[in-house]
């Protein structure tokens, strides 16, 4: 497995994994309505890519495919973090997590924080974040269950 920066042509391949993320790995935690609510199959470009080349954005190669992507802000707001349904619990969640944090360190930030799934809560409770508060936020007029999680990283 490969880490680098995020590239403008990776566009369409961190948004196809996105939406298989949500539609496969979380398919247990929300309903159909949620799931396209939260990913719906045709996404707003724009937003995505100004986001990601805004963002620090790191992607996981293997297989000559990106296999995971995440992204942290300048705040040390976790924005992103999605892993290939085929490769989960091989690593690839850690890799981009450690590499997010010792960022975050160096630009000075002292904690972490995100809204975690409800599927990827444990992933995060792992690593150390605990839940400041459950949430319901809302997605194109659907409800979503949330939580903050926030993590000292330094």
């Amino acid at each position: 497995m490969e880490i680098r920066l995020y590239q403008p042509s990776d566009l369409k391949e961190v948004m196809d994994l996105f939406y298989e993320n949500v539609h496969t790995v979380c398919v247990n935690d929300y309903t159909k309505e949620q799931l396209d609510a939260w990913a719906p199959k045709e996404a707003n470009i724009y937003h995505w890519e100004t986001s990601l080349i805004k963002n620090h954005t790191l992607v996981v190669v293997a297989d000559d495919h990106i296999v995971g992507f995440g992204n942290i802000g300048q705040t040390g707001y976790l924005d992103r973090l999605y892993v290939d349904c085929h490769y989960l619990h091989k690593g690839v969640g850690t890799l981009i997590l450690d590499n997010l944090e010792k960022y975050a360190g160096v630009k000075g930030n002292t904690y972490m924080n995100t809204q975690a799934s409800i599927t990827s809560k444990p992933f995060f409770e792992a690593r150390g974040y605990t839940c400041i508060e459950k949430q319901i936020v809302e997605r194109r007029g659907v409800r979503l269950r949330r939580y903050l999680m926030e993590k000292k990283i330094k």
